[in-house]
């Protein structure tokens, strides 16, 4: 007591005071917690022995919570990383920014979520302990029972979560990425290999140098390429491109059927298109889809002339679907020839090259309503328009169909595939150059080494599709580490002196559907076929608008409006054959020379000449056309 008078009455203690006053009131709180805390074990223990099979069932609930969230923080970093890398002066930051903050957002939303029962799978309190027993008998799953369990495909990836959407700017920037990856690699290959040549055979060293150099640099350009499509695969948007892509096929899908199947055909606007121009099956698929989408700007009803067509004599609508289930006649109303006036009843359309006035919907021209989705969907909004008429008008009958399988089954089609598509005969000399199975097969082998970049091997396989049979002979005499799915029988009969015969025509629609559902596509977009198989490939894909290497041209659409691609990054003249370029600039392209350089006339100079590829973008051309309402 003398002690604790001491220290309370002296001033000179009064840390002393202050410290012993807080041990108390520290002494104090532990008394209460530690009370209230063996009251509370006191009532658990009560109700321990019924809830022990609740408590087994959540650790296995939060367990897997716990996977599932570590997968998804983990994917969100990787997505972090590759959004860092992808920003640039020309992407837009806040939306790549807005991203991040979504993606932070979806993890937390998952970890509140925890406890609901519509993530993860509910099991009865009363059967825990028997699920428990069940667990210890079973095998250690395999890793495709892993990927199933943390959500991912069979290809081991996420496909993506219902409402994630890439922004505009993502899509473009990726795109872009990818397609500049080819271009500077044209263009490294193309100078390496002129240097090759100037080398000359006195300097075997040099020579092997910029050998090496080629053989290393196409090895990184596949690395790279294999890395944007994982990214891809992994950015979590896979199930948006999906269903956004069968979304927007579904629309215009109806609104073509709603065309077609007026409520009063009698009464009906009618547009006349006959089959029978004078050029082979690709061509005259492309008159169709240009005469449909007329039809479809004007919403007039096609009606389709096939009667004596040169490849089928009985018509169309023996081997597709008629065009119309309701409305397959033009009717008694006088026939006007285009442009007639918006209340005549029934116009007949000539072929494009003859069409006078140009209206402003012809390829390469997108409806205005769908550009947007299209814009971020699709690496070439135009293919995937012209594949979509393509779509609703090939649609086989039975007996097509059914020869369609069984050609498919006879040649032992099956993927991975490459289809390759050498166009001979008639072609060559007059609208192409030659080119031999070597330089198809080259980037055929590309193609499978991108495939094999990280180690994995797979079986190298094509179609080949030709109007010359000697070529199937002739590639497999050379590839024999290929194997070549092929009919000379079907070539043989596609030759000009047999072309337009039924065989023939069953042979070309084939061919077209096989190379159409290929892996890969390696042809000339000289050839019409090609661009057929191309524009209908973009109708099993969300976006397939890079699976191609064309020999020649670029994509074009016979008959077209200008191709115009705007300049994003300025360009000084490196010789008289170059255009200059300044940002916005419009180029109406004539053509890639695949060597880093297109060429094209600058519009706002009228100068013609080349120009690197990477400084320009396509400008998507739109028009103003029905939206239909209420299909």
């Amino acid at each position: 007591m003398l002690l604790v008078r001491q220290l309370f009455g002296s001033s000179s203690n009064s840390w002393v005071r202050a410290l012993i006053i807080f041990v108390l009131a520290w002494a104090v709180l532990v008394y209460v917690f530690v009370l209230k805390l063996t009251n509370s074990q006191a009532q658990n223990q009560t109700h321990q022995t019924i809830s022990a099979s609740d408590n087994e069932h959540n650790a296995r609930r939060i367990n897997q919570a716990l996977q599932l969230l570590e997968h998804t923080e983990r994917r969100n970093e990787e997505l972090k990383l590759l959004i860092d890398e992808l920003m640039s002066e020309q992407l837009d930051k806040q939306s790549a920014m807005k991203l991040i903050q979504r993606l932070e957002n979806d993890s937390h939303n998952a970890k509140q979520s925890m406890g609901d029962d519509t993530l993860f799978e509910v099991i009865p309190a009363d059967a825990a302990g028997q699920d428990q027993q069940h667990q210890q008998q079973q095998p250690q799953p395999q890793p495709q029972q892993q990927q199933q369990q943390l959500g991912l495909d069979a290809a081991g990836q996420l496909p993506g979560q219902p409402g994630m959407e890439p922004s505009l700017e993502y899509e473009l920037t990726r795109r872009r990425i990818q397609t500049n990856i080819a271009e500077i690699w044209n263009y490294f290959s193309s100078e390496l290999g002129k240097l090759r040549k100037a080398v000359g055979p006195g300097n075997s060293e040099l020579e092997e140098s910029i050998q090496q150099v080629l053989l290393q640099g196409a090895d990184h350009k596949r690395s790279l390429l294999s890395d944007m499509e994982q990214l891809r695969r992994v950015d979590g948007y896979e199930a948006w491109r999906q269903q956004e892509a069968n979304d927007l096929s579904d629309l215009v899908q109806r609104r073509l059927h709603h065309l077609q199947n007026p409520s009063d055909c009698q009464n009906a606007r009618k547009l006349v298109c006959k089959l029978n121009k004078g050029c082979g099956y690709g061509c005259q698929l492309h008159h169709v889809v240009y005469c449909f989408i007329v039809a479809y700007a004007t919403e007039r009803t096609l009606i389709l002339k096939s009667r004596g067509w040169r490849y089928h004599k009985g018509g169309w609508e023996e081997v597709f679907r008629p065009v119309s289930d309701s409305c397959q006649d033009a009717g008694t109303a006088y026939a006007y020839n285009w442009p007639g006036k918006s209340n005549t009843q029934v116009l007949v359309l000539p072929i494009i090259d003859s069409l006078m006035p140009r209206p402003p919907y012809l390829p390469l021209a997108v409806p205005e309503d769908l550009a947007p989705r299209l814009k971020r969907l699709h690496g070439d909004p135009i293919v995937w328009w012209v594949g979509q008429f393509l779509k609703y008008l090939l649609r086989p009958q039975t007996e097509t169909r059914d020869f369609l399988n069984s050609g498919m089954r006879k040649l032992g089609w099956e993927r991975p595939i490459v289809g390759v598509h050498v166009r001979r005969t008639d072609k060559v000399g007059t609208e192409a150059a030659f080119h031999g199975i070597d330089e198809y097969m080259t980037h055929v082998e590309d193609y499978y080494r991108t495939l094999e970049i990280n180690g994995s091997s797979v079986v190298r396989r094509i179609f080949l599709a030709s109007d010359d049979a000697r070529v199937i002979v002739e590639a497999r005499k050379k590839y024999p580490q290929y194997q070549i799915v092929g009919d000379p029988e079907v070539a043989r009969m596609a030759a000009v002196s047999t072309r337009y015969t039924d065989t023939a025509l069953n042979g070309i629609i084939l061919d077209i559907h096989l190379l159409s559902m290929s892996d890969y596509l390696v042809c000339t977009f000289s050839s019409q076929v090609c661009r057929v198989a191309y524009e209908i490939m973009q109708t099993m894909y969300p976006d397939a608008a890079h699976r191609f290497k064309s020999l020649d041209d670029i994509y074009y659409y016979g008959g077209q409006n200008p191709h115009n691609r705007r300049a994003v990054i300025p360009h000084k003249p490196r010789s008289h054959e170059d255009l200059q370029l300044k940002v916005g600039d419009l180029v109406s392209v004539a053509g890639n020379h695949w060597d880093g350089n297109s060429k094209g006339k600058n519009t706002r100079t009228n100068q013609g000449g080349l120009f690197p590829s990477f400084k320009v973008v396509d400008k998507v051309e739109t028009a103003k056309l029905p939206v239909y309402p209420g299909v």
